[in-house]
């Protein structure tokens, strides 16, 4: 029988509770206290607090991650069927929310050291169609290569949504991610890097008319109270999830100096294990949402870790182009999607989060060399 002693977990939201417990505990009574259980001034603070953070002028809090992404695209005054690029290995929320906002979605391939947007595909895109908008997800806390990205899409006349779901505090060039696009959306789902205890979200931008046209289109669309200018819907961040999330934002570099520690520990005991490391980005920070290794018989080292009572995830088993719900009927990069393919076949999530004690740590590196060597 397999000793599998205690198990450790490869993500933990609640140990970000339990870190914080007082302080969040306090927080939501303030809230329960004040009555205003819709918006109103936490979310406000919230709101400018992250804003400054990003180093935008604006934040617009909504109820997830995939909410920014549909407000952010309505709010872009791209025609309707317009398409938009993005990748095919990130999680679905990315794809089913150009189609939510009524775009059509074109998946294109990754650069397999990054597993992000490959701007050669998107160049190819570029020049083959007219692309409303052009969706970049920062994978796994690591930025796209936007020095790249940035210059083709705005050449071609298409906008720039940068999806930071996976990049809380990350940076490019001393400037957070965030920060570069035409709008930037983030979720705060509990495992991410700020994470809520509940779903929530938030649309960023420097744009001051974008950002009146987003906080009307998060609440029905309206310029007055109960009369709507335009079709919105209903999408607010709580205020309860916005005063957690005012606890764990003064911690945030904190907490992600922690991932990265963990993340340079990984990377020197794993050196000769003979799997694919990630890497880093020239000029840029890694924040190390999830810390992503490479490895062709990845189902098998896997089932052993959970053997071993270790978790692990898949980010992403499926690209979304071979999911049912999108397989044939979405556009596809013309020059195939083999590395997005590659990697869902090969990459595995170690457990990665700032609470991870380093005796646990060394039990996942032990138990990793132990199965691939």
């Amino acid at each position: 029988m397999v000793n599998r002693g205690k198990p450790i977990h490869q993500a933990a939201p609640l140990a970000a509770y339990r870190a914080a417990r007082g302080r969040i505990d306090r927080a939501i009574a303030r809230v329960l206290a004040s009555g205003r259980y819709v918006l109103g001034p936490e979310v406000e603070a919230f709101e400018c607090e992250f804003a400054a953070y990003i180093g935008c002028r604006h934040a617009v809090g909504v109820g997830s991650g995939t909410d920014a992404l549909v407000l952010a695209l309505r709010s872009l005054g791209l025609p309707l069927g317009a398409t938009v690029a993005t990748v095919s290995h990130t999680a679905v929320a990315t794809v089913a929310a150009i189609e939510l906002a009524g775009f059509k979605p074109l998946l294109l391939d990754i650069d397999p050291a990054t597993y992000t947007l490959a701007p050669k595909a998107l160049e190819r895109a570029l020049t083959r169609e007219r692309i409303g908008a052009v969706i970049v997800v920062h994978l796994y806390g690591q930025t796209a290569d936007l020095r790249a990205l940035l210059p083709l899409a705005r050449r071609h006349g298409a906008k720039v949504i940068e999806d930071c779901a996976q990049s809380h505090g990350a940076t490019l060039d001393n400037k957070r991610l965030g920060s570069f696009g035409d709008v930037a959306c983030f979720s705060f789902y509990p495992t991410k890097n700020l994470g809520a205890v509940g779903d929530g979200g938030a649309v960023l931008t420097s744009d001051n008319e974008l950002a009146l046209r987003l906080r009307a289109l998060r609440e029905y669309g309206w310029g007055d109270r109960y009369v709507s200018a335009m079709p919105g819907m209903n999408t607010r961040l709580d205020p309860i999830q916005a005063a957690v999330l005012r606890v764990k934002l003064p911690t945030l570099d904190r907490a992600n100096a922690r991932r990265a520690s963990i993340a340079a520990r990984y990377d020197r005991e794993l050196a000769k294990a003979g799997l694919g490391l990630p890497v880093r980005r020239a000029g840029a920070t890694h924040v190390f949402h999830q810390y992503v290794i490479r490895v062709p018989r990845r189902d098998a080292l896997q089932a052993a870790l959970d053997r071993a009572g270790i978790g692990s995830a898949i980010h992403y088993p499926v690209p979304v182009h071979l999911q049912p719900a999108y397989r044939g009927r979405v556009g596809l990069d013309p020059g195939g999607l083999g590395e997005s393919e590659r990697a869902a076949r090969e990459v595995l999530s170690l457990p990665m989060f700032p609470e991870l004690a380093a005796a646990d740590v060394a039990r996942v590196i032990a138990a990793v060399e132990k199965m691939v060597t």
